[in-house]
This record gives C-alpha cells, structure tokens and sequence, in this order.
C-alpha cells in the first residue's frame, strides 16, 4: 500500500506551508486548497485518504464541507484544525464523523499523531485548555 493521501485546507497560506512541511516527510500531500467549495470539489476529483481542514473558511465553513465529503467520499478520514477550543464546537465538530479535531497551537505536537490515529481508524482529539470540559485527548 502507498503513503496515506492527504488534502489540506486552510485559508492561511501560513498554515498550509506549516502543515504541509509537517506532513511531507511522512504523507503524501496531493493538493492545498483554502476555501470549503474548491475542498468538496478537490476531494471529489482526488479521493483523499484524510483530509485535514479548518473550520472558518471563506464560501463554506470545514463543517459543512466535511459533511458533503463525507456523503460522496464515506471512506474519507476528516481531521479538523483550528483555532476554536469551545467544547461545544468540538462535539460538532465531532459528529459530521470527523476522525479528530486538532487545535492550531497544538499542530506541531498533535497532528502527525492524529494523522496515524485517523488512518488505523481511531479518534484523536487535542487536549482542550484547563477549565474546558469536552472530549479526551485521545478518545478511541
């Protein structure tokens, strides 16, 4: 089997550097995109293993997409990367069937881990801050 096939989305051309040279050593990377139409679109014709997204993004928020992937491509393992730690968006976050939900400031410790999680079929949820209540860390 080949290395997992990995799309990426972010509006921030600052992210998708960041992320693509985090994952390039161990994923192959097959496109960037920064808006939730061009990634339901991009999924469509490039059939991801995982798909890495934020949530705010112009034209389509990553919920709204990520649910229209997941209805044409149900075998795709979607992972969540933002800036938003509300317990509350995580859950829904969580209940498109997205295999984790990465926090930004935590994306160079958590998302290669989520990345394998994703892949073996596992949940991973980053660590939200003290005082939130929400998922565990590494709920399977």
């Amino acid at each position: 089997m080949g290395r997992t096939r990995i799309l990426i989305a972010d509006n921030h051309a600052f992210a998708l550097g960041q992320w693509c040279a985090l994952l390039e050593p161990e994923f192959e990377v097959i496109g960037t995109v920064a808006d939730g139409l061009s990634l339901v679109e991009a999924a469509r014709l490039l059939h991801p293993n995982v798909v890495l997204t934020d949530i705010t993004m112009p034209g389509l928020d990553g919920l709204a997409a990520a649910e229209r992937i997941l209805s044409i491509e149900p075998d795709t393992r979607v992972i969540f990367v933002s800036v938003h730690a509300d317990p509350v968006l995580v859950e829904r976050s969580l209940q498109t069937g997205a295999a984790g939900y990465v926090l930004k400031v935590a994306a160079g410790e958590d998302l290669l881990p989520a990345v394998r999680s994703a892949v073996r079929g596992e949940r991973f949820v980053s660590a939200l801050p003290s005082g939130a209540a929400g998922p565990s860390h590494r709920d399977r």
